[in-house]
């Protein structure tokens, strides 16, 4: 992609310092402050653990996991809204608003209570497993229930479907809560307000895997996902697979919310907003969208987390009330400037 790279490679490269500086203060900052002569002396005394000095044990294990993992979870939400909005042609659709996070949570609730009970252990990869599972069906019931033989996917009715689903879906997590005891209690309720303090290298490995194979295949839809802006019928004229794309699409982004809510709880509105701004920045060419949301989704997030980590040091506030806070009032800022939503 010669001719797009130099098109949009200013964007890419100021992205890319400004999450490199981020991703830097993430890093030093928190309830326990770390010097970055203490980054670089554990990441160079990495193999022999007994000589570090406690922060330097708190970065290696700590933060530096919890650093990736914003990171990586905050690319995955924000290549997820993309392939969302591109699909249905529309601003307004994010993962969360058809059931994906509310169904993962609901996957990983149920594991919780009754994984146990069903024998249902599948390694590190259980959680990732269930939370899928959940997204997966969550996902597809809301597909089903608002398809219609005459107009095919419309958005309103997919909306309307996806709040019914999302309903169900936390009704469904209120009552695994309810079932729980005290543990299993505390690890839904981690699902519903989103955290990255349990991250670890672990959780890093599955996401970063999920995200480096769901990135390869977005690629791949990108130009597909291009003809259909233009409308089905001029998508099938140049050759595109509607179904097979939908198809594909569906299952790139379940992959990647599921996967990340599975180790950080619900998170809102990322995969909205971080689209919405590229497109004013620089156009709606979604081979630039992927790349650019990759990059300004991890910057987000990272920020939010700070922010989570800061207001309320040495507490830490759930960043799923951060993402909250900024996304709503964006959220509500699109629906008033698309004026036949209301």
């Amino acid at each position: 992609m010669p001719t797009l790279s130099r098109q949009y490679s200013s964007v890419w490269i100021t992205l890319a310092i400004v999450l490199a500086i981020v991703f830097f203060f993430s890093l030093l900052w928190g309830a326990i402050v770390i010097t970055p002569n203490e980054v670089f002396s554990s990441l160079a005394n990495a193999s022999s653990r007994e000589t570090l000095s406690l922060n330097e044990r708190i970065f290696l294990d700590i933060r530096f996991p919890r650093a990736v993992s914003c990171v990586l979870v905050g690319a995955s939400l924000a290549m997820a809204g993309v392939l969302m909005q591109a699909l249905f042609r529309n601003p307004i659709v994010e993962p969360g608003l058809i059931g994906t996070s509310s169904g993962a949570a609901f996957g990983a609730s149920l594991y919780f209570v009754l994984g146990a009970t069903l024998h249902f252990n599948a390694g590190v990869w259980t959680l990732p497993l269930a939370a899928s599972a959940g997204g997966a069906l969550a996902t597809l019931a809301v597909f089903a229930l608002s398809y219609r033989k005459e107009g095919g996917q419309s958005v309103i009715p997919l909306l309307l479907t996806g709040i019914a689903v999302n309903a169900l879906c936390l009704s469904g997590v209120g009552l695994m809560s309810y079932l729980a005891r005290d543990p299993q209690a505390r690890s839904i309720t981690f699902w519903n307000l989103g955290t990255l303090s349990g991250s670890s290298w672990n959780s890093v490995i599955i996401i970063g895997i999920a995200l480096a194979v769901c990135f390869g295949f977005a690629l791949r839809f990108a130009k597909s996902l291009n003809a259909l802006a233009m409308g089905e019928s001029e998508a099938l004229h140049l050759g595109v697979n509607i179904n097979k794309l939908k198809i594909g699409v569906v299952a790139v982004t379940v992959i990647l919310v599921a996967v990340s809510t599975a180790f950080v709880g619900v998170i809102s509105f990322v995969g909205l907003i971080v689209p919405h701004v590229l497109r004013l920045i620089k156009g709606s060419d979604n081979r630039y969208l992927l790349m650019g949301s990759a990059l300004l989704g991890a910057i987000v997030l990272t920020l939010a987390d700070l922010v989570a980590r800061l207001l309320l040091a040495p507490a830490e506030l759930p960043i799923g009330i951060v993402t909250s806070v900024v996304g709503v009032p964006v959220f509500v800022f699109l629906l008033r400037r698309n004026k036949h939503y209301f």
